[in-house]
């Protein structure tokens, strides 16, 4: 092959379309000296990001700071990355407003309740995997939600992100005008995930759509809230035709995560665990311990995901 020739370039352009690294859609972001992840308690002007999070390929999300916790010690387990004692310190213990965990190739980071919350943290999240120059990561959440019409324990991999009007978008309103973002999600990741859910053979893997609300309560036509201003009749029909409309679960958080991904280019997924069915009820009735093994399933299946992935290279 000749130096600097068309053989060479072409081949130099195979690997750049095999390496996809993260936009950020903000003409003013290069020009900022230092940037500050606040809620993470992290800088560029006070840390070495592609030293940390350089190898960073999988970076997993959910609400809960202990069920992060929890995920990195059993993914450095099947991965065999070895830490005295089992004990991964929180990168962000300077703030308590997330936690953040570090195994190999493999970040994981709470993000509270909501999509204000998660947005915030997606933010800062996007940004410190763009500082540290990684490249074909995959963002995924691993969290619960009410499922509509599965049995408890299923886990759902989304398709897309769905509104309260069963649309696939997310409305924000931003210097005072409204402004709707894509919430499908990445289809290649979502297939790959369930496959992988299938092959565990543990519990029922499906692909649906979510529905993403601003509410646990009335946004999710509960009736046990504080407040509600509709029927039984009402809640029924309302959930029934949500399930027409191809909605198996119902969380908070998904439709930022398909957005933001989609906007940065980078391949997103949602794996949530239905800790009930909705068109039987209301509340959460299972004890301590189903609850703990239920929310252990979608660690399970992004734990075959990522070490199948890791094999491939």
């Amino acid at each position: 092959m000749v130096p600097g020739g068309p053989a060479e370039k072409k081949a130099e352009g195979k690997q750049a379309a095999k390496e996809s690294s993260i936009h950020i859609p903000n003409p003013h972001f290069e020009k900022m000296k230092e940037d500050i992840l606040y809620h993470f308690a992290l800088g560029t002007g006070t840390h070495d990001f592609p030293a940390l999070f350089g190898d960073v390929k999988f970076a997993c999300i959910g609400g809960s700071p202990l069920r992060m916790k929890a995920f990195i010690s059993y993914i450095a387990e099947q991965l065999g990355i070895a830490s005295p004692r089992n004990d991964f310190p929180n990168i962000c213990a300077a703030t308590d407003r997330y936690a953040m965990y570090k195994a190999g190739p493999v970040l994981s980071v709470s993000h509270g309740i909501g999509m204000p919350s998660a947005a915030i943290m997606l933010h800062e999240l996007i940004k410190l995997l763009h500082h540290s120059k990684c490249s074909n990561v995959v963002i995924i959440r691993l969290g619960t939600s009410g499922g509509i019409g599965l049995e408890p324990g299923s886990v759902v991999i989304t398709r897309q992100s769905v509104d309260a009007a069963f649309k696939p978008q997310l409305e924000q309103v931003i210097l005072g005008k409204s402004v709707v973002r894509n919430t499908v999600l990445d289809k290649d990741l979502a297939e790959e995930l369930t496959e992988c859910g299938k092959e565990l053979k543990q519990f029922d893997t499906v692909m649906g759509n979510t529905m993403c609300t601003l509410d646990f309560y009335e946004g999710q036509a509960r009736l046990d809230g504080a407040i509600c201003s509709f029927t039984s009749e009402e809640k029924m029909k309302y959930l029934k035709a949500a399930h027409e409309a191809g909605v198996r679960n119902i969380e908070m958080e998904s439709a930022i995560v398909a957005a933001m991904c989609n906007l940065t280019g980078v391949k997103g997924a949602v794996v949530c665990v239905t800790l009930l069915n909705r068109l039987q009820g209301d509340q959460i009735t299972c004890s301590p311990e189903v609850l703990e093994e239920f929310e252990s399933r979608p660690q399970k299946l992004v734990g075959v995901f990522i070490k199948q992935r890791l094999k491939k290279k």
